[in-house]
């Protein structure tokens, strides 16, 4: 039974993009549960109500801890519940590197006493020592779920994250390989706080790891402080052979003060074959949460009916 299951997702993960895919209905369109619902029976209850079928999990909504660290017997029972609901898991987000790697400075300084440094660089070692076991951890859930994608980020920034980009692909490079190993495929995200945040340093980690089976999760809100511009200079510079997964948030598509051109981006996803999911991350911090996820899905209703 694993053997097919892994067989099966190695094959969906490595089989090429073909040219000319029809353009992004509802049926690409993926949610991710804890940015829409306060709890599970919530989240699946929205996704029925917008007749989407695929999800992306991170953590319980309502609170219960990530998914990817949860304990086997609750992680088996959350599966039949999304497959009993009609729903299948499309990525796995884990926060997987998102922390200081040992031995270097965060671009942005903490303000924290010597004693409570100290003991914020000792989590973190201890945490980077143990990187091999969260990633076992997390893989096996993504077994469970039948999720071939994983998240993965590239530590917190430092001043120049050229310099320790190579470092950072080092790293990731066995992960990468264990995970292929087990019939599934690491992404790295873009993320403002990590040493990837745009397009273009996307591009360069997958030039440093060629042939280490990584892929990529692009979320151009995250780039929006780098001033790089999501369409169309940050998606030119997608190594787009590599791109697994595209998110998307209520900030540039109903929230300002930037706006998104997710039209010319659904059809450009679109025309140059990308066969991969678009995720739903609401992501707002004012208590409008829920209300925000359905004006998002309003507005994607309109986006897919469009493009």
């Amino acid at each position: 039974m694993i053997v097919d299951r892994r067989a099966f997702l190695g094959a969906a993960l490595f089989a090429p993009m073909a040219a000319g895919q029809p353009r992004i209905t509802l049926d690409r369109i993926s949610l991710l549960t804890d940015e829409i619902a306060r709890s599970p029976e919530d989240a699946i209850a929205f996704c029925k109500q917008y007749g989407v079928r695929w999800v992306e999990l991170r953590s319980v909504p309502g609170g219960g801890g990530a998914y990817a660290q949860l304990e086997e017997p609750v992680l088996l029972k959350t599966a039949k519940e999304l497959k009993d609901a009609g729903l299948r898991v499309s990525f796995l987000n884990t926060p997987m590197l998102k922390f200081t790697m040992p031995g270097t400075e965060p671009a942005r300084r903490r303000n924290e006493t010597p004693e409570r440094k100290q003991q914020r660089e000792a989590r973190e070692q201890a945490r980077f020592e143990r990187r091999h076991d969260e990633l076992a951890k997390a893989l096996r859930a993504a077994e469970i779920f039948e999720a071939p994608l994983v998240r993965v980020f590239t530590f917190t920034r430092v001043a120049d994250p050229a310099a320790l980009l190579p470092r950072v692909a080092e790293i990731l490079a066995p992960m990468a390989a264990e995970a292929r190993q087990r019939g599934m495929k690491l992404l790295v995200e873009n993320e403002a706080s990590c040493n990837v945040a745009t397009a273009a340093e996307l591009r360069r980690i997958c030039e440093l790891l060629p042939d280490a089976g990584l892929g990529i999760n692009w979320d151009p809100v995250n780039a929006l402080g780098f001033q790089e511009q999501p369409w169309p200079d940050g998606y030119r510079q997608l190594p787009f052979e590599r791109l697994g997964n595209v998110q998307m948030k209520a900030r540039g598509l109903v929230v300002g003060p930037v706006m998104v051109p997710w039209k010319q981006i659904f059809q450009a996803l679109a025309k140059d074959g990308y066969a991969g999911r678009i995720g739903l991350e609401t992501h707002v911090f004012d208590g409008t949460l829920i209300e925000k996820a359905h004006m998002c899905m309003e507005e994607i209703r309109k986006l897919v009916a469009g493009a």
